[in-house]
C-alpha cells in the first residue's frame, strides 16, 4: 500500500486532475509551500501543526488540496482490496482520515484555533528544559526566542550569531536581535539579558562562527547538526506543550503570547506591532484577540531566567 501511495504523488495527481486550471494553481502552491517547509504528510500531527500557522485562507487551500488527493488515494486503495489485504486498506483510509481531520479550516464550536499562555505557563513550558544536556539546552533556547522574541519560525531557522547585536541605550547597552522578516523588511527586537547570556553560553557550546546558525537539529546519537527545520522547531513546540497538557501547541501560539503579555503589560500596541514586523495594527490587534523603546520592551514581561 506504501508503494500505491508513492505512484500516486500529490503533486502529479494536482497536474493531471479534472480541476479548473486555476485551482491547480492555487492547490499545487499550497503544498509546495508546505514540502519546502520539510512538512511530512504522513504524520498528522506534523501537519496540523503547520496547518495552524497558515491564514485561514491558507488551511482551507491546503485542506482541499489534500481531500481531493485522499480521495483518489482511497479510491485505488478500495479497488484494489482483497480478504487477504482489507485491514491494511482500512489503515490507509483511518490515516487519511486523521490527516485530513488535522487541518482545522474553523475552530470547534466554543474554542479558540490558537493557544496564548500565561505567565505562569510561560515558566512551567520552559522549566520542563531542566537538565543540563545540549537538547534540552538547545529546546530552552528555541522556546525562549519564540515567546520572549516574538520570531517567526522561519526567522528563528535563518538567525545566526552575528544576528545578536548590542545597541546603546542611555544606561549602557541592550541586546537586540537584528531580524530580516517578510519582505526583507529588517526590525530590532530587545531581548532579555538572560535569553542573551543563554545564547552566548550556546555560542560556546557549538564552538560557532558568528554567521552559523542558532537553532540547530540534534540527532538520536546527540549529534548537533548545522541548522534545523520549521518541521523540527513545531515538534520541539509541540513536545513542550505536550508536557504542560497543551499538546497541540504551535510555534505561532508562542509569538501571539509575546505580544499578549506585552499589551497586558501595558506596552504600546504600535510598539509590540513593530516588534513582531506586522505591516498594520489591525493585525497586532488580531493577535491579541481583541518609536521603539529599548528600555522598557515586550521582552521585559516574559518570565525567561
Amino acid at each position: 500500500m506504501l508503494a500505491l501511495q508513492n505512484r500516486l504523488s500529490i503533486l502529479d495527481f494536482i497536474d493531471q486532475a479534472p480541476l479548473a486550471e486555476s485551482s491547480k494553481v492555487k492547490y499545487r502552491a499550497a503544498l509546495e509551500r508546505a514540502i519546502a517547509a520539510g512538512v511530512d504528510f504522513a504524520d498528522p500531527a506534523a501537519l496540523g501543526a503547520y496547518a495552524r500557522e497558515l491564514t485561514p485562507s491558507g488551511r482551507q487551500c491546503l485542506k482541499s488540496a489534500l481531500t481531493h488527493w485522499h480521495k483518489a488515494v482511497a479510491l485505488e486503495a478500495k479497488s484494489g482490496a482483497t480478504p487477504e489485504n482489507v485491514d491494511a486498506v482500512q489503515a490507509i483510509i483511518y490515516r487519511l482520515e486523521a490527516l485530513e481531520a488535522s487541518i482545522q479550516v474553523k475552530a470547534p464550536k466554543g474554542r479558540k484555533l490558537h493557544t496564548w499562555l500565561s505567565q505562569a505557563e510561560v515558566r512551567t513550558l520552559l522549566a520542563t528544559c531542566a537538565d543540563d544536556s545540549a537538547r534540552c539546552f538547545r529546546d530552552k533556547l528555541v522556546l525562549g526566542l519564540l515567546v520572549g522574541a516574538g520570531l517567526r519560525r522561519s526567522e528563528l531557522t535563518g538567525l545566526t550569531f552575528a544576528d545578536v547585536k548590542q545597541q546603546p541605550i542611555p544606561r549602557g547597552f541592550r541586546t537586540v536581535l537584528d531580524i530580516t522578516g517578510k519582505g526583507d523588511k529588517r526590525r530590532a527586537v530587545p531581548i532579555k539579558a538572560a535569553l542573551a547570556s543563554d545564547i552566548a553560553k550556546w555560542r560556546m557550546v557549538l564552538v560557532a562562527g558568528p554567521d552559523e546558525r542558532i537553532a540547530r537539529s540534534i540527532d538520536k546519537t546527540g549529534c548537533i547538526g548545522e541548522s534545523i527545520s520549521t518541521v523540527g522547531i513545531f515538534k520541539i513546540v509541540a513536545a513542550a506543550g505536550a508536557s504542560i497538557g497543551k499538546p497541540d501547541l504551535a510555534p505561532h501560539d508562542l509569538r501571539r503570547t509575546f505580544a499578549q503579555l506585552g499589551y497586558e503589560a501595558g506596552v504600546p500596541i504600535t510598539q509590540i506591532s513593530r516588534l513582531l514586523g506586522h505591516a498594520s495594527v489591525k493585525t497586532t490587534q488580531r493577535y491579541l484577540n481583541l518609536d521603539l523603546n529599548l528600555e522598557s520592551t515586550v521582552s521585559d514581561f516574559v518570565p525567561y531566567e
